[in-house]
């Protein structure tokens, strides 16, 4: 039946989890990049570059792996048509993480000074919706245990609920800091000025990713 369930038994569930750990540790990358990018440290950013792209590909072999795999006529409770839209919605994660590092390294972005604690706060806010994310995927396994039932269903969608509050916190932190970039743009090159409006978006993206991850979830839950 595969490699991957050769690896996680029978049960998609594992290699479901283990994908979004992937995942999440594929996007935390991006906090000490985002250092080197403010510090100018090229070399060590390009280093940190890589290890996403690394760890994004290795994510993307647990997913090929998965939709290859998946028996068509395997009991589980919940659809594997669900089991296929979480893992995708998984992956958009991963994807964004690897957007927002190619388009700091590549563009070797000069983030203005008075903007640099207001990014890496909420850039590490985004994260931790991917973290969330990943916590409440973690608990997968437990809710296959109990037939999606009981106490384990009302951890989790706690866990959803904390999830969008944290995405909601990353969307206030974006809203000050694009009203913060307005008021000096014309001071910056125009194309620079586009990017970090890019830039901002992206993160942004990425918790919006996350919180989807959890929408998912409600889904499963719901079915």
């Amino acid at each position: 039946m595969g490699n991957i369930f050769n690896m996680f038994g029978l049960s998609p569930i594992r290699p479901i989890e283990q994908h979004m750990y992937k995942v999440y540790t594929c996007a935390k990358q991006l906090s000490p990049l985002l250092d080197d990018v403010l510090a100018g440290k090229w070399e060590s950013a390009s280093l940190h570059h890589h290890k996403i792209i690394e760890l994004e590909k290795e994510a993307d072999d647990i997913k090929r792996e998965l939709r290859l795999h998946l028996p068509r006529g395997l009991f589980l409770p919940v659809p594997r048509t669900d089991l296929l839209e979480l893992l995708k919605t998984q992956d958009l994660v991963a994807n964004k993480a690897k957007d927002i590092a190619g388009l700091m390294l590549g563009r070797k972005m000069l983030i203005p000074a008075s903007l640099a604690p207001h990014m890496q706060n909420c850039l590490a806010r985004s994260l931790d919706a991917a973290k969330q994310a990943c916590k409440a995927i973690n608990e997968l396994d437990e809710l296959l245990e109990t037939g999606f039932r009981g106490k384990e269903v009302n951890l989790v969608e706690a866990m959803t609920l904390t999830l969008d509050s944290i995405e909601k916190d990353c969307d206030q932190q974006l809203a000050f800091i694009r009203a913060e970039l307005f008021k000096i743009e014309k001071e910056l090159h125009p194309l620079d000025a586009i990017f970090l409006y890019q830039l901002l978006q992206w993160i942004g993206d990425l918790a919006d990713a996350a919180q989807s991850v959890g929408g998912r979830l409600q889904i499963l839950i719901a079915r």
